[in-house]
C-alpha cells in the first residue's frame, strides 16, 4: 500500500514538473536567442489563466484552451516589438529591470480588473472522471495535462530540429552575426520565438487554473520554480530543461511523501547540489570562470 501512495506522489510530482516545463522552455528559448532573462514570464502564465476564466463561459473550456495561449502569444509579439527588441544588445541589467517592471504592471492590472481575491475555475465536466490502472487511481484531467505537455515538447523539438524556422533559430543562437551576414534578419524569428514562449506559459496557466485557482500573484509564485528548472537543466539547453523538469517533479513528489514540510525546500536543495557539482547545470555550456 505504501508503494501505491509513493507512486501516486511521483505522478503528482510529474504533473507539477509538466507545467514547470512549459514555462521553463519558454524562458530558455527567449534567453537563448535574445539573451534576455524574462522576469515577466510568470505574468503571461497568470494572464493566460485569467483569459481562460473570462473566455470559458462564452466559448467553453476547449475554446479557451486554444484561444488564451494564442491571444497571449500575440500580446508577447507586441511587447517584443516595442519593448524587448530595444534591449537585445544592451546591458542585461536593463532588460532585467524592464521585465521586472512589466511583471509588476501586469500583476497590478489583474488586481484592478479582477480583484485581489482568488477566482474559482472548475475542471470541465468531461475531464472530471478517474482512471483505474490496477491499484492506481489517476485523474483524467491530470493525465490530460501530462499528455499535452508531452505533445508540446515533441512539437517544439520538431519545430526547432526539422524546419527551416528551427535551423535559422539554432543558427541565431550559435552565431547571430553570421546569420546577419547571410542577409537573414533575426527580428521576425525573435518575435515568433517570444510568441511561442509566452504562449506555452499561458497554456500552463490555463491547464493549472482549475487545480490551484486563479489569483494575481500566481505568476510570481511559479516563476521562481521555473527558473530553478532552467538553472538545473542549463541555460539554453532544450533537453536540459526537459530532464530538469522531470527530476524536479519527481523529487517534489518523493519529498511530499516522506517529509511534507520539506517539499519546496527539496527543490532548492537539488539545485544547490547540481550547481556544486556542475555550475553550468546538467546540460549547459561550460563556464570556465567557475569550473
Amino acid at each position: 500500500m505504501e508503494l501505491v501512495f509513493l507512486f501516486e506522489q511521483v505522478l503528482n510530482g510529474l504533473l507539477i514538473g509538466a507545467y514547470y516545463l512549459l514555462i521553463a522552455l519558454g524562458l530558455s528559448l527567449i534567453f537563448s536567442l535574445g539573451g534576455i532573462v524574462n522576469l515577466a514570464h510568470g505574468a503571461f502564465y497568470a494572464i493566460g489563466a485569467y483569459l481562460a476564466v473570462t473566455l470559458a463561459p462564452s466559448i467553453g473550456f476547449g475554446g479557451a484552451f486554444v484561444a488564451a495561449p494564442v491571444l497571449v502569444g500575440l500580446l508577447g509579439m507586441v511587447i517584443e516589438r516595442f519593448l524587448l527588441r530595444r534591449f537585445y544588445r544592451a546591458d542585461p541589467i536593463l532588460s532585467l529591470l524592464l521585465t521586472f517592471g512589466l511583471a509588476m504592471v501586469a500583476e497590478q492590472a489583474l488586481r484592478m480588473i479582477y480583484g485581489a481575491a482568488p477566482v474559482p475555475f472548475s475542471i470541465p465536466t468531461a475531464l472530471r472522471g478517474q482512471v483505474f490502472i490496477g491499484d492506481f487511481l489517476l485523474s483524467q484531467y491530470r493525465l490530460m495535462i501530462l499528455g499535452v505537455a508531452a505533445l508540446c515538447v515533441l512539437g517544439l523539438w520538431l519545430l526547432l530540429q526539422r524546419t527551416y524556422f528551427g535551423r535559422v533559430v539554432r543558427a541565431g543562437v550559435q552565431n547571430p552575426d553570421m546569420v546577419g551576414a547571410l542577409g537573414i534578419s533575426l527580428a521576425p524569428y525573435m518575435s515568433a520565438v517570444v510568441a511561442i514562449a509566452v504562449g506555452l506559459a499561458a497554456l500552463a496557466g490555463v491547464m493549472l487554473a482549475p487545480i490551484t485557482g486563479v489569483h494575481p500573484a500566481m505568476g510570481a509564485e511559479i516563476l521562481t520554480f521555473a527558473f530553478v528548472v532552467v538553472v538545473i537543466g542549463g541555460l539554453g539547453s532544450f533537453w536540459g530543461v526537459v530532464v530538469a523538469a522531470i527530476i524536479v517533479g519527481v523529487v517534489r513528489g518523493i519529498a511530499a511523501f516522506y517529509f511534507p514540510p520539506a517539499t519546496e525546500a527539496s527543490v532548492y536543495l537539488l539545485m544547490l547540489l547540481v550547481l556544486l557539482l556542475r555550475p553550468r547545470g546538467l546540460f549547459g555550456e561550460r563556464i570556465a570562470k567557475f569550473e
